[in-house]
């Protein structure tokens, strides 16, 4: 197989590609069920590294691939699988990845979705390499009637996991449901690397106070991405991710900025005097209050950046759509968190911040580059009549 790429493209109608993963294992996503597991378990689907291959790797049951590979069916029927995500929420799209099943990708697929209002009390277990769904597992899974949940990706064909055609990518525009559990198809058999379900988290803000401190960004609460600057070495929407980062690669790194100064100099403060910067947008989960900012550079010892400042704004749905247009050239910033000297490996608190009232849009601008892990927006609900929500539907271009 040809050397694989580093990143996907995007291009029209893939917007929805810097979107979270709401189905990935490191934010709780888990598979509850597969029809069959022989060669390869379903489990690592739902993996948050890139897939990959050993050429010389065997297992008792045939090669070691990195993903969920079924062996040849010779009974009547398909393989399928039961997914829990991790974050409920409206699902944008898909990247089914079929990243090195070469000769052994299966050809078609179709994805399920729905709401459950509890999680059945079943998942899989341990290693199922080399086995299938017993009698009995069958039985308990036949209670969801998952052949009859809404279809959120119709029977399609898939690319074999060639390096120019790994990335099968799906819409799911059409549904806007909240969704909490999928079943993922396979015609009839074979194997796919990874599943990404991107979209956007979705809570319920009924039960949510209005003197309750939340993190309004968090992924969870429906806080999402919608532009930045530079992402070289990692998206900023996993500032937002579930508890502390792991490492560097599961936080926001921008390249060096080419336009440094030969030579550095600082204010008064002690912050740089540099003419570039690096800027990232966030709608966040509800409109709210800010009272305290959370910037942590945990894993960044040699490459944080070495100031940071937070705007914030309130946008109607309209305004929203012009401003992406924009590329963010236009908006209503105003200042919360002014210029602030960061240290490597350190988590910032902030809560002297200028007054800003409710917001619905966030600004984080680091100077000159470098990387956040975590970035938090602690505050109360409020309601802003026309404002961009969680609960209303995001704007078309996403």
């Amino acid at each position: 197989m040809a050397k694989r790429g580093t990143s996907v493209a995007e291009g029209p109608g893939l917007d929805f590609l810097q979107f979270n993963d709401l189905a990935c294992e490191t934010v709780g996503g888990k598979v509850l069920f597969a029809t069959d597991e022989y060669f390869a378990p379903a489990s690592n689907l739902l993996k948050g590294a890139l897939p990959q291959f050993d050429s010389s790797a065997f297992t008792e049951f045939g090669k070691w691939m990195d993903g969920w590979e079924t062996r040849r069916k010779r009974i009547p029927g398909h393989d399928w699988c039961i997914i829990q995500l991790g974050v409920p929420g409206r699902i944008c799209g898909f990247d089914v990845d079929t990243s090195f099943f070469t000769g052994n990708h299966s050809p078609r697929v179709s994805i399920q979705g729905t709401c459950l209002d509890s999680s059945p009390d079943f998942s899989l277990k341990g290693n199922r390499t080399g086995m299938a769904a017993t009698d009995s597992e069958f039985a308990e899974v036949a209670k969801l009637r998952s052949e009859a949940w809404p279809e959120l990706v119709p029977v399609s064909p898939l690319m074999p996991g060639f390096s120019d055609c790994c990335h099968n990518f799906f819409t799911s525009s059409q549904f806007t449901n909240r969704v909490t559990h999928l079943r993922l198809n396979m015609y009839p058999d074979g194997g796919i690397a990874r599943l990404r379900v991107l979209g956007i988290g979705q809570r319920n803000w009924a039960s949510v106070s209005t003197h309750e401190d939340v993190d309004l960004v968090a992924l969870p609460n429906g806080g999402v991405c919608l532009g930045f600057s530079n992402a070289h070495f990692g998206h900023p929407r996993n500032m937002i991710g579930l508890g502390q980062a792991v490492s560097m690669a599961d936080g926001w790194e921008t390249a060096r900025r080419l336009d440094r100064p030969n030579k550095l100099k600082v204010d008064q403060q002690g912050i740089l005097q540099v003419p570039g910067r690096e800027w990232a947008v966030f709608r966040l989960g509800h409109p709210g209050t800010i009272h305290r900012v959370e910037i942590d550079t945990i894993h960044f010892k040699g490459n944080f950046p070495d100031s940071c400042q937070v705007e914030v704004c309130s946008l109607s749905p309209d305004e929203e759509v012009q401003c992406i247009q924009n590329r963010w050239t236009s908006g209503k910033w105003r200042l919360l968190l002014p210029p602030q000297k960061l240290r490597p490996h350190h988590m910032h608190r902030y809560d002297e911040l200028v007054p800003s009232g409710p917001v619905t849009h966030v600004r984080l601008t680091i100077r000159p580059d470098g990387g956040i892990s975590r970035f938090r927006l602690f505050g109360r609900i409020t309601r802003i009549t026309g404002a961009v929500g969680n609960q209303q539907r995001p704007s078309s271009r996403l």
